[in-house]
């Protein structure tokens, strides 16, 4: 286990953004298509929702594995899980940021990863807003299961906050 201190933090943030920074975009054969690799997806790794930030330790996990998620995204043939919703999403029309209903969906993808010379449980969650591309949305290197039904669950079980 690597141990946390706020320099080893720095370091790990600093080195997942330059890598997340170049990669663009991803070729996904489960889409025959593109995933993008935005602005989004990297903010919503370092927060939780808008103006929320994520504890030091959920962001250091993500940052760790960052490097796996275009790899995740750029084999994955069969999808895990989806969800689709209605939610107000920031959309920009005729030149202005508006905030709009629209449908969003989630896709969920899993993999069993090496990093760091062990296995790891990896989730690389692909967000679309209806009339959008498709792009990355979070990386989830641990999550639960629902005690009741023993089902999987996106962390906390919901994909805009996870």
């Amino acid at each position: 286990m690597m141990e946390f201190t706020v320099e080893k933090f720095n370091e790990v943030k600093n080195l997942a953004e330059d890598f997340y920074k170049k990669i663009g975009k991803v070729r996904c054969p489960y889409f025959a298509g593109d995933v993008h690799f935005n602005v989004k997806g990297w903010d919503h790794l370092v927060f939780k929702s808008w103006n929320n930030t994520r504890v030091s330790n959920d962001q250091f996990a993500r940052f760790r594995h960052i490097k796996l998620a275009p790899e995740i995204i750029s084999q994955s043939k069969t999808l895990q899980g989806i969800w689709t919703t209605k939610k107000i999403e920031r959309v920009k029309i005729n030149s202005r940021w508006e905030k709009v209903m629209k449908v969003t969906t989630y896709y969920e993808f899993i993999a069993v990863m090496e990093s760091r010379g062990s296995k790891i449980r990896l989730k690389v969650i692909v967000k679309e807003v209806e009339g959008g591309e498709k792009f990355f949305w979070s990386l989830i290197p641990f999550w639960g299961t629902n005690k009741n039904t023993n089902e999987r669950v996106m962390y906390s079980g919901n994909p805009e906050n996870d």
